[in-house]
């Protein structure tokens, strides 16, 4: 790292501890030319993948609007801020352990899908809805006969 003060190119670290809740690495530097302090912090670049949309086209992964349709469907429900912010937290992981640089639309929408299942069952009925086009009543019944067969699969591994 290239001192603030004199541009000289060698420094080095006095210091180094965790900040900012363990996400960051402060360290405390010292210019070898000109001995003056400084203090720099470290963060890891993690790069969420490119969303490939149904009709083909690329974009940025957008984490406000993931937050906003899964808040539509959480809208007077339940769940609370934690929650909510702990099944955002482990789509974007999911997409980011996946290593992959492109992910269809459609696999965040089931990902989305599974956490809002886990949380709250009209919730999930609600995005479903939306999400998978329901044309008619069939539709939402055999959305619920699936949340019903989850409730009977996790009653019987109890």
């Amino acid at each position: 790292m290239h001192c603030p003060f004199c541009s000289a190119p060698d420094t080095r670290v006095i210091d180094s501890r965790l900040a900012g809740e363990g996400n960051q690495v402060r360290r405390r530097r010292e210019c070898v030319s000109c001995n003056e302090r400084f203090t720099t912090y470290e963060t890891a670049e993690l790069n969420m993948p490119r969303v490939v949309k149904q009709d083909g086209s690329r974009a940025p992964f957008n984490e406000e609007k993931l937050c906003a349709g899964m808040m539509r469907a959480l809208e007077k429900r339940p769940v609370s801020t934690e929650q909510f912010e702990a099944a955002v937290n482990s789509i974007k992981h999911q997409l980011l352990a996946a290593g992959e640089r492109e992910v269809s639309s459609a696999t965040i929408g089931n990902l989305v899908m599974e956490q809002l299942l886990a949380l709250d069952h009209v919730a999930y009925i609600r995005f479903a809805s939306v999400y998978l086009d329901f044309t008619d009543v069939n539709a939402f019944r055999d959305a619920i006969e699936k949340i019903e067969k989850t409730k009977a699969f996790k009653k019987s591994r109890k």
